[in-house]
């Protein structure tokens, strides 16, 4: 299982990776990139089978990813969660209408990464 964390803070990156591989009796090999541009080179480069993705970053952000993203054939079908601060409805509405398969507004929990990640994690 790949899992890709984009997101410019480190820390949040550190977070997932930790609440993933720690409950998840699963061999994870975890990717990062600090913005969208970033992972778009290493999706460009590797096999990913989940993209945990925030909003707000610099360079290209997580809405831009995505909507780039499922232009593409090759990533219609790739489980996308966005994780991100932007509560307000609109902003929800606006990435599932461009392909977000879910939705996770942060503050997070484990249980709530949990609960979210778990059907896509193999």
């Amino acid at each position: 299982m790949k899992i890709l964390l984009v997101d410019d803070s480190m820390i949040m990156r550190n977070i997932l990776k930790n609440i993933i591989s720690d409950q998840m009796m699963v061999d994870t090999e975890f990717k990062e990139a600090p913005d969208g541009k970033a992972a778009f080179e290493i999706l460009d480069h590797n096999t990913i089978d989940l993209l945990l993705v925030d909003w707000n970053m610099p360079e290209l952000n997580g809405l831009e990813l995505v909507k780039m993203l499922r232009m593409m054939d090759k990533y219609k079908n790739l489980p996308i969660l966005m994780v991100t601060a932007e509560s307000a409805k609109y902003n929800v509405m606006e990435a599932i209408k461009e392909g977000v398969t879910d939705y996770i507004v942060k503050p997070i929990t484990a249980a709530m990464i949990l609960k979210k990640t778990e059907m896509y994690i193999k």
